[in-house]
């Protein structure tokens, strides 16, 4: 296996995504790949536990898989895996400092191996997924985190080999997560975990409230720098 090519076509790859001469698609992809922009959706999921829930046991073991779901996928790359590989993030990589578009002199931190964002995403998209149990649910979650994917990716943050070790380690955060709640409901709920789908058409909402907040600050703040 020749790793200078894989390399140069990781390369290749990622300045084939990254940056674009738009303003406006420079806000909102800055606006949506933020954590802030999608508040409305971490608290729809809440609301889908509490709604769902009999007793605050079968809660604080819903939230406390949830909890887990999001250490295993952002706390094991973030805190670990990126100072341990010491991979230089494509902003901060010298050999594509003449090469790479810079969105707002937007960086991030020194490393970048593996993609948080693309891991913690993926996770909480699957667990939810899961979870409540309907298919428009799981198209419209896992299709938000691929978007959340393009988004690193068009700011020169993550190489392409990043996204993709993190969403495979989503993927197995979210089934470790999954099989402990399941194992852990029967152990102490003496049931099995039935689907959560009541109060489930709030999770399309905040996506949607999200999207419409990103589009509007977008239109807003293009506006306002060519007055």
């Amino acid at each position: 296996m020749d790793w200078n090519k894989l390399i140069d076509l990781d390369r290749q790859l990622l300045l084939w995504f990254n940056g674009s001469n738009s303003g406006f698609l420079d806000v909102l992809v800055l606006t949506f790949t933020s954590g802030f922009t999608w508040v409305p959706l971490y608290v729809a999921f809440l609301y889908v536990v509490f709604r769902n829930s009999l007793s605050w046991r079968q809660v604080l073991l819903t939230v406390a898989c949830a909890l887990l779901c999001l250490l295993l996928s952002d706390g094991l790359p973030d805190g670990i895996m990126k100072p341990l590989v010491g991979r230089l993030r494509p902003s901060h990589d010298p050999a594509l400092a003449h090469s790479i578009r810079l969105v707002n002199g937007y960086r991030h931190t020194l490393y970048g191996f593996f993609s948080a964002h693309a891991s913690n995403t993926l996770a909480l998209a699957l667990f939810f997924s899961k979870l409540v149990s309907r298919r428009w649910v799981t198209a419209v979650l896992v299709g938000w985190s691929m978007l959340n994917c393009w988004t690193r990716m068009y700011l020169g943050v993550h190489y392409p080999t990043d996204i993709l070790v993190g969403l495979l380690w989503g993927v197995l955060s979210a089934f470790v997560a999954s099989y402990v709640h399941q194992k852990t409901f029967k152990q102490f709920l003496h049931r099995p975990v039935e689907p959560h789908r009541l109060g489930s058409n709030t999770i399309g909402q905040a996506l949607l409230l999200g999207c419409c907040y990103v589009l509007v600050r977008a239109i807003s703040e293009t506006w306002i720098q060519n007055i």
